[in-house]
Parts: structure tokens; C-alpha cells; sequence
């Protein structure tokens, strides 16, 4: 989230290498889940909340990965930058998890 931060809420970070796969989700609900579920593991977890535009995520049909809203964009770590540049407005953070 820092790195975010940093970018005046305008960019993701480029992914590690066992990250090749960029994957917002589609929903509050599904993010909140993860995000405490990421909360055992680090600590603190964040939701955001960013626009796209519609035109860049068309490229990338919607998967579901579970339950009926577990959905999400999987886009690769190589097209950030153009999602990046897609982004509509600033990343918001409209929630902070903490053990």
C-alpha cells in the first residue's frame, strides 16, 4: 500500500515475479474477504476501490474463482502499466483490517 501511497493513488506496483497475474475484483464483498483472509498472514490488509476504463478491462473477461461472487480480471503482470494508465480517478482505500 505504500507504493500505492507513493503513487498519489494513482498506480498499482509492478507484481514479484511469483505474481504474474494482476487480479481486481468485481465486488466489496469478495475484496473484504480476502483481504482478511490476507490478514493472517501479514497483519493489515487493505480494500480499495478504482475505476477502469471500460474500454482497457473489455479485454479481460471475468472469471469466477469460487463462490458466485468470487469474481475478478486476470491481467497480466506485463499489461499493468496500461491499466495504470487506465485508471479513472484515484485508488481509493475504503477499508483497513488489522489482526
Amino acid at each position: 500500500m505504500d507504493l500505492v501511497i507513493e503513487s498519489g493513488y494513482k498506480a498499482w506496483p509492478p507484481r514479484l515475479p511469483e505474481q504474474p497475474i494482476f487480479y481486481p475484483v468485481t465486488n466489496e464483498e469478495y475484496a473484504v474477504e480476502l483481504t482478511r483472509w490476507n490478514v493472517m498472514d501479514f497483519g493489515i490488509g487493505y480494500v480499495t476501490k478504482f475505476e477502469v476504463a471500460q474500454s482497457f478491462l473489455d479485454k479481460y473477461p471475468i472469471k469466477c474463482v469460487g463462490a458466485k461472487h468470487h469474481t475478478e480480471w486476470w491481467v497480466p503482470a506485463e499489461d499493468l502499466n496500461d491499466l495504470n494508465a487506465n485508471i479513472v480517478g484515484l485508488i481509493e482505500i475504503i477499508g483497513e483490517y488489522k489482526n
